[in-house]
Parts: structure tokens; sequence; C-alpha cells
């Protein structure tokens, strides 16, 4: 009996020992995942002084959650996209390229899963007066989520809601997307209910009420949220997955699709993302009335 029990006693011991193993090499790296270290960088890179027009900037600093394989996927989509539309762009996670002079040289910004404190107080500001003085901005799923939420004017006036949480039990879910404003430049070419796979956002309201214009709404009856807390992901009716608006002068976009990378190879992504960023470049007046 005692021989028995000390051989529980040690396998007890050894499955302590693997568990405490794990911990320790999987720990700092999940910890680096969800908190990278805060820099804001001070030097900014070696952005070319011209480019073929029209230019843009593609931002993927993370000093928050890393969507690493979405960055990868929607990085080499940018690149393909730019071939095919006759864009220029670059692609940087160096937040001191956000200055006036170095902004001054894009017809629009794309945060794609930007996440997190990534900027310094003269950054944000070169941002804010580069969109209302007629800059266009993109923002792609982390660019909207709760990483952001030390930057008011950000969150009140960019993206225009809180972000409370994203499906759990699954995690990626199908589910149906209905397009609101087709007549919406972003939206041309897609389909009236778009089915994909995604990480579902939700947010403490709907941009609606803010007066911005959803140009597409997720279906909650089509997809599970699942998991502890889930009740406070329903939006109801009323759930805003993608929506744009004036700001100043400036257009912005934001839209919550675009958890993984598999997403940016997928033919209606692109054809939006296409859109979207010809709509943030359209060099005409944003009009208030329509928000378009």
């Amino acid at each position: 009996m005692q021989t028995v029990k000390r051989i529980f006693k040690w396998i007890g011991i050894l499955l302590l020992l693997a568990i405490v193993g794990i911990a320790v090499w999987i720990g700092p790296r999940t910890y680096k995942a969800l908190y990278p270290s805060r820099v804001h960088e001070t030097v900014p890179p070696a952005v070319p002084t011209s480019f073929p027009r029209p230019a843009i900037l593609i931002f993927s600093k993370t000093n928050g959650f890393r969507h690493d394989e979405a960055i990868t996927g929607a990085s080499a989509m940018f690149r393909d996209l730019a071939k095919q539309n006759g864009w220029s762009v670059y692609e940087t996670e160096n937040g001191a390229v956000h200055s006036p002079e170095l902004l001054s040289r894009f017809k629009a910004v794309v945060w794609s899963n930007a996440s997190g404190d990534n900027l310094s107080n003269e950054q944000r500001e070169a941002l804010k007066a580069y969109i209302e003085n007629g800059g266009g901005f993109v923002g792609i799923h982390a660019a909207g989520d709760g990483s952001h939420e030390d930057w008011g004017w950000y969150v009140k006036e960019v993206i225009g809601t809180h972000f409370v949480g994203h499906s759990l039990w699954p995690h990626l879910a199908q589910a149906d997307i209905h397009v609101e404003q087709a007549d919406h430049p972003a939206m041309a070419g897609l389909p009236a209910k778009w089915v994909r796979t995604d990480e579902w956002y939700s947010f403490d309201k709907s941009v609606r009420a803010t007066g911005y214009a959803v140009l597409a709404t997720l279906d909650e009856a089509t997809y599970e949220r699942g998991g502890p807390g889930s009740d406070k992901l329903a939006m109801g009716n009323d759930h805003p997955i993608i929506w744009s608006h004036c700001q100043g002068k400036g257009r912005v976009l934001y839209s919550a699709l675009g958890h993984s990378g598999e997403a940016f190879a997928e033919p209606e992504m692109r054809k939006f993302i296409t859109n979207s960023v010809n709509w943030a470049m359209t060099q005409t007046p944003c009009d208030p009335a329509t928000q378009q």
C-alpha cells in the first residue's frame, strides 16, 4: 500500500512539474501577445519623398493584442491590390510616421489591425489634423477594439462607439451580413446577404444613433455568441459591422471584419477593401448629409 501511495505521490509531483513547465513556457508568450510593450517611436521611418499617386499608408503597429496572421494576410492583399489598382502602398509599424509632413504624402491611412496605445500625444494630434483637414481613414478589425479607450477623441469621433467583446464559443463563426446601403461606393458589387466567417465584434451602442452611415449589419440570429457574459454581446436587430462618416473634411470608414489571415484572400473581402480605400481617397468633400 505504501508503495502505491509513493507511486501516486511521484506521479502527482511529475504532473505538477509538467504543468509548471508548460505555464513557464506559455505564460510569457501569451503575455507578449496580449500586452506588448508600449513603445512610442520618436524617430520616423524613411518614407520616400514622393510616390506614384495615389499613395496609401498601411499602419499595423500593435501595443495591444496582435493579430499576426491577419496583419500578414492583409499586407499581402494590399500589395496585390496596389498592383491591380495603380496604388502605392507604404507599410510600417513605426508610430512616428504620424507627423504632419509625412502624412501629407498619403491620400489615405489604413489602420490594419493596429491596436493599443500606439501613438504619442503629438502623433495623435497629427492624425487628427490629417483626417479633419481632408485625409481618408480606413480602420480594420482591431482598429476598433477596446485597446484604444485611452484616446477619447479616437473612440468617440473616429469609431463612434465602444467595443464590449466578441464571439467566444465558437470564437470564429459563420454569420450573415446584411448590406444596408448598396449604393454606397464601399459596398459596390457585394451581395445583399454576405455570408462569411469571422470573430464578431459587439459594441455598446449602434453608431446609427450617432448619425453615422451604417453600411452593413450583422444578423445575430445566424451565429452563436457563446461563453460567460455572452448576453452583453447581443445588440439586437441593429448590430452595425461596417460604417462610415465625415470627420471634419475627411472621410472615415470602419469595418469590424478581418480577424484571420484567410479573410484577406476572400474575393468579396478584397473587393470591399478596394472599394473602401478608393472611397476614402475621394477628392470631393465628404457630404455630412449622406456621410459619403
